[in-house]
């Protein structure tokens, strides 16, 4: 792509050597280390479903028992493995007899690697090749429908009960919608365990579960029936449970998955140590199952500065790409995230806006962008929220980003109506067809205030980023370089939950989700 900006292509490379190297860092303390949720995962993967009689999942079940017994550092499979090589049991029937206190996986004798390997890993592979057929079902369904290839238009539903949900995901869908996300309810991230079940009683949106997962699945397959077109569902991988979020997305062909541990630390207070190796497992889930990611770097200006703290979004994508590259997650796959929430107040407000969303489609050109709209300065002023939203709906035809998060004229008031959706929905199909080709028209001036402001925004991250190099990702996260806000290395949510790997630690999917073994 040339660059419409004339962005110096020596920083934009000295960037992303920076935070590559900060990545392959953190990704070596990351393969040192698992996590409670991590094992969750792996359970998941290998079929362990269900609640106890008290509600607790089984998961959890076992988990917390290998825990307790000191055998968790060897990976959820090894245990599991060693039991079935000497039981005959599958995962699940272990589970269930480990939750009735008819089983104590520390008091079976170690098998060998390869007893334990032969006894898991037909589960383990029986579980990937269903995820590939999910894949293959995706893939099906747009070869024989097509896929858009303009802004995705991207609706949320939020009402706590799935079955109202699906009525409004289906609404929206035959409105126009590409993608629904279904917003979990409040405070489901710091959750840890993954609730069961059909659920009709969350709160500023429903729970995250595998029912729930598959309900949507199936509604939006049906509306994609009637429309022809391909409809995706977007969840949250993200919190306490990302990895087994992941895991229950990629077994019910969801196809978008908020994911960004970076979002997580700062907006959560979750442990930077925990969520980062959730991070690297479930993007590698996601990878495998072609989930595109989208990453939470919009949420940077609702508290900092959209104009001084621009750069802090740029360097924060740089870094979510070189994980998600180190998970296996390849960029196309990358919904790097960025947003419209400049002052409206300011001077030449949009074409700073106009310059950075152009500014991370040419240094991310592969990769589906994100695009937030503007939260921070809406009003009670519906129809003044409706000019911002058509300013940012030009942005995103003009610019070419993929994943468009429509803005809702009553975002200041109350969670959107159906019919506010029709509003948005019409007016962004109105903006990206009459302006269809406008951004290959458009040239900049070489000198004119937008090719300043991207080449102010890319020299601050570089800099940051050598900057990171030095000091680490760790204390710069202490320091609260993103967001203006501080989180500790050993404070925040889920720091008891990381186990240091013990040598003969197994993890199958690990090999599996990587194309390694077939």
């Amino acid at each position: 792509m040339a660059s419409k900006l004339n962005l110096d292509q020596n920083k934009v490379d000295r960037a992303r050597a920076a935070a590559r190297t900060v990545a392959l860092d953190t990704q070596a303390f990351i393969d040192r280390h698992t996590t409670v949720t991590v094992e969750r995962a792996v359970c998941r993967l290998l079929l362990i479903d269900g609640v106890n009689e008290v509600g607790v999942p089984l998961p959890n079940v076992v988990v917390d028992h290998l825990l307790e017994k000191g055998l968790l550092p060897y990976g959820a499979a090894y245990a599991l493995g060693n039991a079935m090589a000497e039981t005959g049991m599958t995962p699940q029937q272990i589970a269930e007899a480990v939750d009735r206190g008819e089983l104590d996986l520390s008091k079976i004798a170690p098998h060998t690697e390869a007893e334990i390997r032969t006894a898991i890993d037909p589960t383990a592979k029986a579980t990937a090749e269903r995820i590939r057929r999910n894949v293959a079902q995706r893939d099906a369904y747009l070869a024989e429908y097509g896929d858009k290839e303009g802004p995705y238009l991207y609706v949320i539903v939020a009402t706590g009960n799935i079955y109202e949900d699906i009525v409004q995901a289906k609404a929206a869908a035959r409105q126009g919608a590409d993608v629904i996300a279904v917003i979990r309810t409040t405070g489901q991230s710091l959750l840890d365990y993954v609730p069961y079940g059909a659920t009709t009683e969350g709160f500023g949106g429903t729970y995250a579960t595998q029912e729930n997962f598959r309900l949507m699945r199936a509604a939006l397959d049906e509306v994609g029936a009637e429309e022809h077109r391909y409809i995706r569902l977007c969840n949250y991988c993200s919190g306490l449970c990302m990895p087994e979020i992941a895991a229950m997305g990629a077994l019910e062909r969801l196809d978008v998955m908020l994911n960004d541990a970076l979002y997580g630390i700062l907006f959560r207070d979750i442990n930077m140590q925990r969520t980062l190796i959730d991070q690297s497992f479930s993007r590698r889930i996601n990878a495998f199952a072609g989930v595109i990611i989208n990453t939470g770097e919009d949420n940077y200006l609702t508290t900092a500065d959209a104009v001084e703290e621009a750069h802090t979004v740029l360097a924060s994508q740089f870094l979510n790409e070189q994980f998600a590259l180190c998970a296996g997650l390849p960029e196309e796959q990358q919904g790097l995230g960025h947003a419209f929430e400049i002052d409206p107040a300011r001077e030449n407000g949009f074409l700073y806006e106009l310059a950075q969303a152009q500014m991370a489609r040419e240094i991310f050109p592969k990769a589906p962008l994100k695009y937030m709209p503007p939260t921070k300065f809406m009003t009670g002023n519906i129809f003044r929220g409706h000019v911002q939203d058509a300013l940012f709906n030009m942005v995103t035809i003009l610019t070419g980003q993929k994943i468009h998060l429509l803005g809702m004229m009553t975002e200041a008031i109350h969670t959107p109506f159906m019919s506010d959706r029709a509003l948005s929905i019409e007016n962004a199909r109105y903006v990206f067809n009459t302006m269809k080709d406008l951004g290959e028209e458009m040239s900049f001036k070489p000198d004119g205030i937008m090719a300043h402001r991207a080449d102010e925004v890319l020299t601050k991250a570089a800099d940051l980023l050598d900057k990171i190099l030095r000091d680490g990702l760790f204390a710069t996260l202490e320091r609260g370089t993103f967001a203006d806000i501080k989180r500790m290395r050993d404070g925040g949510k889920g720091l008891s939950g990381v186990v240091l790997r013990a040598e003969g630690y197994y993890n199958p999917f690990l090999t599996l989700l990587s194309g390694g073994e077939k």
